[in-house]
Order: C-alpha cells, then structure tokens, then sequence
C-alpha cells in the first residue's frame, strides 16, 4: 500500500523552475508579437478596458496639479493687477501735470506779450499764498525787494488787472487784490467813454461809483483802467458790468461788476514797474505836480547838456 503525503504538503515546481519557464514564454511572446504583430488586437482591447481605471486613478493627482495652476494664475494675475494700477495711477499723474505744465507755459506766453504789446518793464511772479487776514483780500507772491519790487507798483494777469503792491519784504511782496475793500481804480467804460471809479466790495465784486441813476451804463460794459491815478497803464481791463440798481429817490446808480482778473484762481502774476512821469497823462497832474515835473524834466535836460 503507498503512502502519499497530504495535500498541504504537495510542492509544485522549483521557484527557479517556473521563473525560466515564464521568462522563456514572454521572450517567445515578444518575439512571436514582433514578427507577426500578434497581440496587437490585445494590446487594444486590453487599453480600451484599462484607460477609465487610469483615468480615474490620474484625477486626484490632475485636480491637485490644476486647483495649484488656478491658485498661481490668480496670485500672478493680482499682482499684474495691482501694477498696472499703479502704471495707470502715475501716469494719470505725469499726465495731468503735463496738462498743468501746459497751462502755466500758456499763461506765462500770454504775460509776457502783454507786457511787449504795452512796452513796459515786468517781473513774473509765483503765488505763495493767501493773506490769513479773512476780511481782507490780499495774496504774498515770491518777488521781493531783491527783485526791485516797491510799493505801489500794479500787479496784473493775462485777463487783467489784479490788484497793486503794498507791503514789499526782501524775498516777497504783498499784493493787495482790486476785490479788497480798501482798494480802488479809475476806471472808464469802453463803450462811451464815462469815466469813474471802481471800488472792491470784499466779496470778490467790485462797484462802479459815483454814477448817476440816469448814466449811460449797460450790463456787459466792459471798463478798462483809464490812467489817470498814474499808477496803471490806460486800457488794462479791470471788470465786466455784472448788475445795475437804479433808484430815482438816489442821486447815483448801484453798479456792480464781476473782475475779469483770476483774482483768486491763477498762480503767476506780472508785477509791472512804475510808471514814468512822460507815461502819465497831463490830466492826471496837478497844476503843482505838473510844474514841479516839468522843472524835473528841465533839470535832467541841463544835467544831459
């Protein structure tokens, strides 16, 4: 009678066995494929069945490649985003300095033709600031004492007539504007001729004085100084008639008028030099200033001989 063994203890083939064995078939195998291409419908099939299961194994690691990429890109994009806001920002500003530029180069151009087309002398001024003095109108520009300002002297823009020099310090000068209270012009009315006086109301108006209710006066007159104070050239225009009140219980006309200096806008003045006694109109000498500057203009004529 034979004794086997059971089957728990039934060994196969040797482990060395079975790994010739299989390396044998797969070299037959690749051989046999690439001589015949005989696999090449497996290969398919075996891909086809496959490519959902490696899909669905290569979604986490695609997901976590493309919620990185997004997080880059916004991150990227802010950053991008913030400088051209910050190009756009100083661009905005070189532009509307440009624009500013552009606007004092134009008001100085028109400063300085006024001062050629009047053949007089003329320094530019900047604006420092404004008089802290509230019940006044008053304005500090940066020529002074080293630039030959003195007191008295006009001080006017490229649209008119601003106001006159009144206090003058080493570095700067003090203007007083024609809007002031205590500050007045002659001036005359372009279309007529009617002469008179201009006087500041303290509220950025001027009023036309010692007119009477009947005078030939219209809203739009335009005045212009007339050159008889000796201080300002005739012809500077000074305001624009604004309003007119007339009352016959009253001997004179209230004429207001708006200042067509930017009395309070602009940043460059011209302060205009001092007028010579040939400049002044004999209607503005008194019969005590005419001779005395007629015996002035006699003594410079022998000291010249």
């Amino acid at each position: 009678m034979d004794h086997q063994p059971p089957p728990f203890f039934k060994r196969g083939p040797a482990p060395l066995a079975r790994l010739a064995f299989y390396a044998a078939l797969s070299v037959a195998l690749l051989f046999v494929d690439a001589r015949f291409q005989t696999l090449e419908l497996v290969r398919k099939a075996v891909s086809l069945v496959t490519h959902p299961l490696q899909q669905a194994a290569h979604a986490p690691i695609e997901f976590i490649d493309n919620a990185g990429h997004y997080i880059s890109s916004i991150s990227r994009f802010q950053d991008e985003n913030t400088r051209l806001k910050r190009g756009q920002l100083e661009s905005a500003t070189t532009l509307l300095r440009l624009r500013q530029l552009e606007s004092e180069n134009a008001r100085l151009r028109k400063l300085l033709d006024i001062r050629d087309r009047q053949h007089v002398d003329g320094v530019v001024g900047r604006i420092l600031y404004a008089a802290r003095d509230p019940f006044s109108r008053r304005i500090v520009v940066d020529k002074g004492q080293q630039n030959n300002i003195e007191g008295g002297q006009p001080v006017i823009d490229e649209t008119g007539v601003v106001g006159q020099v009144t206090r003058v310090f080493p570095f700067a000068s003090e203007i007083t504007l024609i809007t002031d209270k205590e500050q007045s012009i002659p001036v005359q009315i372009v279309r007529n001729g009617l002469r008179s006086v201009v006087f500041g109301l303290g509220n950025g108006q001027l009023e036309l004085r010692f007119m009477p209710a009947n005078a030939d006066v219209q809203n739009g007159d335009l005045l212009v100084t007339s050159g008889l104070d000796g201080v300002f050239l005739a012809g500077l225009p000074v305001a624009r008639v604004t309003h007119i009140e007339r009352d016959t219980s009253y001997s004179f006309a209230r004429i207001f008028c708006e200042p067509l200096a930017g009395v309070e806008n602009y940043n460059e003045v011209m302060v205009l030099a001092r007028r010579t006694p040939e400049d002044i109109p004999e209607e503005a000498l008194s019969p005590r200033t005419k001779g005395t500057t007629k015996a002035g203009l006699k003594k410079k004529r022998l000291k010249r001989e």
